[in-house]
């Protein structure tokens, strides 16, 4: 079985994006009605995967995709909280609904309501939503909801510690994912993504957040950004500071996804940091479109890069799959269920 644990809901019908356009303007004139999200039917909902996300696995022989709200469209720097609860509310439940149309392609995984240091009772509460009524099996957790301005604390300062304890509770790992880039320093996909994913590993390296959560996975999304390239520089790095060297202190809580976009990337990532903390993972139809002109083949086919290793069967079958039912194990119990 093949399990890609990176996918975005970039296709979601036009009533969604019209809903955010709403709760902007309203935001920006006060004494506008509060917006409502208009009717999506269930077919508006297939046409919208069908020939998109759910064409493209099974053409790349693709088994099921854990499936989030488009990342760039959190917009987490909104600073009001009810607008980024009702946002995710809205986004979470189209991505649940896609779900149940098509449970043997697609399981959910949430969008947070956070907002730059904001209270975590409603990202807590939308959480528990998501996974205890609507069976969500992971969310995502952005570590920078200013939006390329980094004003929150680090992931391993006690602000977020409320959020792992419900995480551990409910055996729901986060993937770090950042939304869209308010700073024009930072490119969103090319520089915000990545600078967030590297930033964040090195949080994690100079702490001992999981000596306090034991059971807390994080999943680090593009190929970990720069920590493959740089893993003597993290783990030098560790040993001079004193703290432990992160290839054996980080890997039962800390993975990494193969959005990588070439063979020497995939490559270097299931070498240096092992095939036991690699996830499948392609991002299709996100962030990265269209071929390499030099191979022909599709950015983000990251499948043909995955063969292209030499990994065993065994090792194959462990970032393929068991893997992902591991670092998620309501997704695994998900899966069982469905006799897979």
């Amino acid at each position: 079985m093949i399990i890609d644990c990176h996918g975005h809901y970039t296709t979601a019908p036009p009533q969604l994006q019209a809903f955010r356009d709403a709760q902007l303007a309203r935001l920006a004139e006060p004494g506008r009605a509060v917006p409502a999200m208009a009717p999506v039917t269930d077919d508006a909902l297939r046409e919208s995967v069908v020939d998109h996300q759910l064409k493209v696995l099974r053409e790349r022989g693709g088994d099921l995709m854990l499936f989030s709200p488009k990342a760039s469209g959190m917009e987490h720097h909104v600073t009001d909280t009810a607008t980024a609860h009702a946002w995710a509310e809205a986004s979470n439940d189209l991505v649940h609904r896609v779900s149940l149309l098509f449970p043997e392609h697609f399981a959910a995984v949430c969008q947070l309501p956070q907002t730059p240091n904001g209270p975590l009772d409603g990202v807590i509460a939308e959480l528990r939503r998501c996974v205890g009524e609507l069976g969500f099996v992971g969310c995502n957790l952005n570590p920078d909801p200013s939006g390329g301005h980094w004003t929150s604390p680090p992931l391993t300062d006690p602000y977020w510690f409320p959020l792992y304890e419900v995480l551990e509770d409910l055996g729901v790992p986060a993937m770090v994912h950042v939304s869209t880039s308010c700073n024009p320093s930072f490119h969103t996909l090319g520089a915000h993504y990545l600078n967030a994913d590297t930033s964040v590993f090195m949080q994690l390296v100079q702490a001992d957040l999981f000596d306090r959560f034991p059971g807390l996975r994080l999943v680090i999304p593009h190929g970990g950004g720069a920590v493959p390239y740089h893993w003597g520089r993290y783990r030098g790095l560790a040993m001079r500071m004193g703290h432990p060297d992160p290839a054996e202190h980080l890997k039962d809580n800390v993975f990494f996804d193969t959005c990588v976009y070439h063979q020497p990337g995939v490559d270097l990532l299931t070498r240096v940091v092992g095939t036991g903390n690699v996830l499948f993972a392609s991002e299709m139809l996100g962030a990265v479109r269209g071929a390499d002109p030099a191979t022909g083949v599709a950015w983000d086919d990251t499948k043909r890069y995955v063969d292209g290793t030499g990994l065993t069967g065994e090792q194959l079958a462990m970032v393929y799959e068991t893997n992902a039912r591991r670092v998620y194990p309501r997704l695994d119990a998900l899966l069982i269920a469905q006799g897979r």
